[in-house]
């Protein structure tokens, strides 16, 4: 019985290194190296992508919070702002000093 055991235990450890060693040793090839280098490209784009998501959150949150437009400016409230006419500045002088005289 004790002779089986430990044949048992050699064999476990025996196949458990194999195992690892293989592992161990398609990390250094060729293919390898790619695949780490591929998953880290994933991972650093994954991660990218969540600080940008939760920026915009955050963002809107904020805009929310202090009541302004997606664009960036305040809203404006009430009737305090007169509408721009849209002619030019020197026809309406024109016509303000015409209808003076």
């Amino acid at each position: 019985m004790r002779r089986g055991l430990w044949f048992v235990a050699g064999a476990g450890t025996a196949a458990y290194v194999m195992v690892r060693g293989r592992r161990a040793a398609e990390v250094f090839t060729v293919d390898g190296l790619k695949d780490r280098l591929g998953a880290l490209e994933v991972g650093a784009r994954l991660f990218r992508d969540e600080v940008a998501q939760g920026q915009a959150a955050k963002e809107s949150e904020l805009r929310e919070r202090l009541g302004l437009v997606p664009h960036g400016t305040p809203e404006l409230s009430g009737g305090r702002h007169k509408a721009v006419s849209t002619g030019s500045t020197t026809e309406s002088t024109e016509q303000h000093q015409e209808g003076s005289n």
